[in-house]
């Protein structure tokens, strides 16, 4: 199959050809992993490539369609997870030495609701350990590189989901998004990247990070095929306990309706110093093509916006904190044990588990929880949380959808950041405050810099409207003339 077809291949095409016998399947994924095997050793960013699993549900999507019964727009199209989604008797490392050969029992539920949709999992890609990075640098098993320069990061935590439809070795993935895990990537490597409304996707088979921040959603070339993706995913999960309970709508339904009469709000703290020029002059450019469209911009403030990035490395620390408690050697992951007591137990695993980063914020996050520390850092924190999400319900009364930078920069060079952990934290300065909201976020491409590389337009939505959210990123990509973006290989 021709690599140009993969290249610009879309959920809704390919289920098209598929539906139509113009391809199968088998066909498909075949190319997908012909791809992967030419060009994933050159960008690292499959850990697990899934080959025959996936030939077999290629088979059982091909059969389903000749069958005609219980087809969606997922069933046969080849996609990929970020590892840290559990996969019954797949290998889900979090691409960490503490789980480097943990194979769960059991499905996530996105995992499963893919399945059941019928979508074929090509394989578990690459990430920031556990998820805590910026750029995919922090993985035991190697650096991922952006397919418009290998030479530069992917973005992260979910580097190795946005490489792998940018570079068409998946027509789409799945990743996480904490602080902008997946909207950052999405910028950096020229992809559409979603993150829903916290709960509306099922947290349940995730590997925790920061539990009260973190979510699943999907890369994909186009908006439409996010829409698709997100139908698939989103619902009630009685497993998760933050699982939101409401029915989802088809989040496909208003993506023509465009955005005339649709208020487009411009917050004055996002167009700060230190924002990349051409990133800025991009992004305002995107801004009059929705007003040219029919949006009313309006200008909005999201005052306490400043502090975003310190609340949310005292939340998402501790929380990691917590959540990483229970890797200690001795009921799953790694164990080191020479025999010299529990403590010694705990200590050797834990060192020999984690990597440096990881490391970092579970000490930083076990400070601020301790006694005497507690009420001044991590309560405080929350107390400013709650700040920042009425900043944008405030907001949301004057705008229906609020435009900003996904990221202050293009991509930058391996090793660039990587000893300076606060310039690197602050790489997701525009993306951090959503999640702390729990609003929904999209990042769309909205330009290729002078230097060859892409430039994300990020857009953030009320919470559970997603679907105006949509509705606004489809405008912008039908007429912003960009279309799907693909770095030659």
């Amino acid at each position: 199959m021709d690599n140009l077809l993969l290249e610009k291949a879309t959920i809704k095409e390919l289920s098209k050809k598929l539906s139509s016998k113009e391809i199968s399947s088998v066909e498909l994924t075949e190319a997908y992993i012909s791809r992967i095997k030419e060009l994933n050793e050159k960008l690292n960013c499959f850990i697990t490539v899934t080959e025959d699993k996936a030939l077999v549900a290629a088979k059982a999507a091909d059969k389903r369609i000749k069958d005609g019964s219980d087809i969606t727009p997922l069933t046969g199209i080849p996609i990929s997870l970020k590892d840290i989604f559990t996969t019954k008797g797949v290998r889900t490392t979090c691409a960490s030495k503490m789980l480097g050969n943990f194979i769960p029992p059991y499905d996530s539920t996105v995992t499963l609701k893919l399945k059941e949709a019928g979508a074929v999992i090509l394989g578990k890609l690459n990430m920031d350990e556990f998820a805590m990075g910026s750029s995919t640098e922090n993985s035991a098993f190697g650096v991922t590189k952006n397919p418009w320069d290998t030479l530069r990061v992917p973005g992260g935590s979910s580097g190795g989901s946005a490489v792998a439809v940018a570079a068409s070795l998946s027509t789409a993935s799945l990743g996480t998004d904490t602080g902008g895990s997946i909207r950052q990537p999405a910028s950096l490597c020229g992809v559409v990247g979603l993150k829903p409304t916290y709960g509306r996707v099922s947290r349940f088979g995730m590997i925790a990070f920061a539990s009260s921040l973190d979510q699943a959603g999907p890369f994909t070339k186009t908006v439409e095929d996010a829409a698709l993706m997100l139908n698939a995913i989103a619902g009630h999960d009685a497993q998760d306990s933050t699982s939101i309970n409401e029915p989802p709508p088809d989040f496909t339904e208003k993506l023509e309706n465009g955005v005339k009469g649709l208020r487009i709000g411009v917050p004055k703290e996002y167009f700060i110093e230190g924002l990349n020029k051409e990133v800025e002059d991009s992004v305002r450019a995107a801004i009059a093509i929705l007003e040219k469209q029919g949006a009313e911009v309006v200008e909005v403030s999201l005052p306490h916006t400043e502090y975003a990035v310190s609340v949310y490395y005292l939340i998402a620390t501790a929380e990691a904190s917590s959540n990483l408690a229970r890797f200690d050697g001795i009921r799953y992951g790694l164990r080191v044990d020479n025999g010299e007591g529990l403590f010694e137990l705990y200590k050797n695993s834990r060192d020999a588990g984690f990597g440096a980063e990881v490391k970092r914020r579970i000490m930083l996050g076990t400070y601020s929880l301790s006694s005497g520390y507690y009420d001044a850092y991590y309560k405080k924190a929350s107390e400013v949380r709650t700040l920042i999400k009425r900043d944008f319900e405030e907001a949301f009364k004057k705008c229906d959808v609020i435009a900003t930078p996904t990221s202050p920069s293009t991509a930058f060079k391996i090793g660039e950041k990587a000893s300076d952990p606060l310039t690197m934290y602050l790489s997701d300065i525009f993306t951090i405050s959503t999640n702390l909201g729990g609003n929904p976020g999209i990042s769309i491409p909205c330009k290729i810099s002078n230097d060859g590389l892409p430039i994300g337009l990020q857009l953030i939505g009320k919470s559970m409207d997603e679907t105006t959210l949509l509705q606004a990123a489809n405008a912008y990509e039908k007429h912003s003339g960009v279309g799907i973006i693909t770095p030659k290989l």
